[in-house]
């Protein structure tokens, strides 16, 4: 066994509720504390000098200075498997373009799909994971990646391959989830609902056999796919066993009612619900994932997790880290801003960030600091926990454990 410590504060999260509003006075803080290690889980937190005293022959990892300690992160909606750039889309869309003239001057999300499928395996794979640590370094540990810019067997097949390859080579948990119905691509011939079984039959039973997903997702939107073949579309993959998790409401509203009609594990976007939606996502299982990173990449309005939050719902907060809509990938940055905006306590958006985000993944090992749970941690250099979010992003992670070894 390890004691790693001694923290100014540790932050816990323990005892939290997993729906609805959070205050401030709820979050749990040990003081001059410690955490016990043994394997990859917790054994007990604690006051480091009474940990210490009550367990002899064990390592002790000394903590140098005043430091605070939480659950490490966890960010639950990204695209960070693809090829390219699309800097040029920012640049036109600020200058006033629209979505419909960027895609029709060679930009938008088929842009995107047209560089990951030239690129090279090996491409993909070494952009993939140089983004997988720059997200260790801000402290996020478990990491879902999409596919979806390959929109054909072969590519989607390449993008969940790579995902596979780059889980064997880092530490951190990737959950990767298939989004080949993230639009129908212009080189298929045929109607939405014939691409959406060709995914079907041709690339879901693919990924099936090789293992490459357990999650399956989809675009619903009027430049994407509609909401009735949606439906079919996800009750279908359910069938064949796949989890599901949906992009919804984004610029129009309707589609988080699919998404908790279905079942799913989380309607992601949400920037366009309507508040009797609100209440319908509010008394359901699905998590109301908030993506800070598009609203600021597109300059649309937030999310409204403050009424999400106040009518019940398990609200997540994730960073849509892609190569269009949300560029930058600071997970802490965007939700610093999101809770400026929304008037979110820390307590929220901790809770959002951490064991609300796993929950939207279904896992439930991690995100809190508790005994029996996954001992994956990230410390500030700070006396007061409330530093990390008061500097948006500024504030480096210090350290970044990993089953309760420092890997950063």
């Amino acid at each position: 066994m390890k004691l790693i410590g001694p923290f100014k504060q540790v932050v816990t999260l323990a005892n939290l509720p997993l729906r609805g509003k959070l205050s401030d006075e709820q979050i749990e803080i040990i003081v001059d504390g410690g955490i016990l290690v043994n394997e990859n889980k917790i054994h007990a937190i604690g006051n480091f000098e009474t940990l210490r005293s009550e367990n002899q022959n064990i390592e002790i990892e000394t903590i140098e200075g005043e430091q605070i300690v939480l659950p490490a992160f966890v960010d639950s909606h990204t695209h960070i498997c693809f090829g390219g750039n699309r800097a040029n889309d920012f640049a036109m869309r600020n200058a006033g373009k629209t979505y419909l003239e960027i895609a029709e001057s060679g930009g938008g999300i088929w842009s995107s799909v047209q560089h990951t499928r030239n690129a090279s395996e090996e491409e993909l794979l070494i952009t993939l994971l140089e983004r997988i640590d720059f997200l260790i370094s801000l402290g996020i540990t478990t990491i879902e990646v999409k596919s979806g810019y390959g929109l054909d067997v072969e590519n989607e097949l390449k993008m969940l391959r790579m995902i596979k390859k780059a889980q064997e080579k880092t530490q951190a948990t990737l959950v990767p989830t298939c989004l080949s119905a993230h639009l129908k691509p212009r080189d298929f011939e045929g109607t939405n609902k014939e691409y959406l079984n060709y995914i079907l039959n041709e690339i879901l039973p693919k990924v099936k056999e090789e293992n490459l997903a357990k999650r399956v997702d989809i675009f619903i939107e009027r430049s994407a796919f509609q909401p009735e073949e949606s439906k079919e579309f996800l009750l279908k993959t359910k069938d064949l066993g796949f989890e599901i998790t949906v992009h919804a409401d984004q610029f129009t509203p309707g589609s988080s009612r699919i998404a908790v009609e279905v079942g799913a594990r989380s309607a992601d976007h949400l920037e366009a619900t309507i508040d009797e939606d609100i209440e319908f996502l509010a008394q359901s299982e699905t998590v109301a994932t908030a993506l800070p990173g598009a609203s600021l990449g597109l300059g649309e309005k937030f999310t409204p997790a403050r009424k999400l939050l106040d009518a019940g719902a398990i609200l997540a907060i994730a960073s849509d880290w892609n190569p269009g809509s949300a560029p930058m990938g600071n997970l802490i940055t965007q939700a610093s801003i999101l809770a400026t905006f929304e008037k979110l306590t820390t307590a929220e958006v901790l809770a959002g960030m951490t064991f609300r985000s796993a929950f939207a993944l279904g896992l439930e090992d991690r995100g809190i600091l508790k005994e029996g749970l996954k001992a994956d941690l990230v410390t500030y250099k700070t006396n007061n926990f409330q530093n990390v979010l008061y500097n948006q992003g500024s504030l480096a992670a210090e350290n970044v454990y990993i089953d309760g070894i420092k890997i950063k």
